[in-house]
Parts: structure tokens; C-alpha cells; sequence
């Protein structure tokens, strides 16, 4: 990773095959992780949302990116407004951000117990 990147953790419309991945077409996978189980994944419809305090591991992937395309996230994520992007620990130690929705912006909804947005996926009987 050079000096100028950020290491980014995405678990939702972000992961290859999702509709938002877009962003992060041009960026290659670091790898596939998990974070430690200290979240939990609720449903908003349409993408999850990611909670701090839970005791979940959430399941997504990691890439490397410059400052437009994590400005291009923020946007998309509504950082700070609605996601806050903050430093989120994967379950083998390592630190990155992450977007995660603020507790009170949750309340009610859902719960994806797996931890794996594209295994509660609406969409995902249309891949195939």
C-alpha cells in the first residue's frame, strides 16, 4: 500500500458483483476478510448497515484505495452524515475504515446473523 492510500473494508453494495463496486473497478482486491466480532449487520432495505457493539463478524473485502476514490465513497456512503467512516479491526488484527452507521439510525431493523450481506442479498437469486 503506498503512503497515499487507505485500506478500505466493504460488506455491502461495495463487494465485486454488487451494483456500487463501480468505484471500486479500477482497484484491486487485497483480500477477502472479516472483522472481528464486534458488529452487528442489519438490513435497510436495499444495502446493510454495519454496527459497532454487537458480536458479529462481518464479512466483506478489502481494497486499497487513492483520495478521489474514497472521496467518491464518502459521498456515496453519506460520510459523516449518515455512515461515519471510521478504523474498524479485522479478526486477524489489521485496522482499516470502514463505513459504519451510527446505532440510533438502526433501530428496528433487521438483523443478518450470518454477518454476509450476500447471503441475505435479495438480488442474489438474480445472478445466477
Amino acid at each position: 500500500m503506498n503512503a497515499a492510500a487507505t485500506r478500505v473494508f466493504v460488506y455491502g453494495t461495495l463487494r465485486a458483483g454488487e451494483p456500487n463496486h463501480y468505484l471500486l473497478d479500477h482497484h484491486a482486491l487485497v483480500r477477502r476478510a472479516r472483522t472481528e466480532p464486534a458488529f452487528e449487520l442489519v438490513s435497510l432495505g436495499a444495502f446493510p448497515a454495519m454496527i459497532a457493539g454487537g458480536r458479529t463478524a462481518v464479512v466483506g473485502e478489502v481494497y486499497d484505495v487513492d483520495a478521489v476514490t474514497l472521496a467518491a465513497l464518502d459521498r456515496l456512503e453519506g460520510h459523516p452524515r449518515f455512515y461515519e467512516r471510521r478504523t474498524v479491526r479485522l479478526d486477524d488484527g489489521d485496522e482499516v475504515a470502514a463505513y459504519v452507521l451510527p446505532i440510533e439510525q438502526a433501530h428496528g431493523r433487521p438483523r443478518i446473523p450470518s454477518g454476509d450481506w450476500m447471503q441475505n442479498n435479495p438480488r442474489k437469486e438474480n445472478r445466477r
